[in-house]
């Protein structure tokens, strides 16, 4: 279930950049990430899918960590939903802010995973 987390919500930034402000599947966040950054995240909804921009604030300009992406996954949805970032072909790729890094889940189609062993073996009864 996608959820903004409103107590990060830029309304502010949202009014002056947008015109007014986000709803409850769209804005502009900021939250303190695991890894002593802060994070700044753009959630849209709309065309069938969900989707979180994330890139990290300060001058390193570095791509989000894993573990960074995983607290924003966290905060905009819940433990069982399946929410990817996507490696498009060549011919669409688009980037308009270098060190950004994207969340999607689709709202019509359930996203097809491979079995968890296949990463792995399995521990701890999953």
């Amino acid at each position: 279930m996608f959820k903004c987390p409103e107590k990060y919500r830029q309304g502010e930034f949202e009014r002056r950049v947008y015109g007014g402000d986000g709803d409850s599947g769209n804005g502009c966040f900021i939250a303190p990430g695991p890894v002593h950054r802060d994070l700044f995240m753009i959630a849209s909804n709309g065309g069938g899918f969900e989707h979180v921009s994330v890139h990290i604030i300060g001058r390193d300009n570095r791509t989000p960590t894993w573990d960074e992406m995983c607290f924003v996954k966290d905060l905009f949805w819940g433990p069982e939903d399946v929410v990817l970032q996507i490696h498009p072909r060549k011919s669409e790729h688009v980037n308009h802010h270098p060190g950004t890094l994207h969340l999607w889940r689709s709202t019509e189609h359930e996203f097809i995973t491979p079995p968890a062993s296949f990463v792995g073996p399995l521990t701890g009864g999953k």
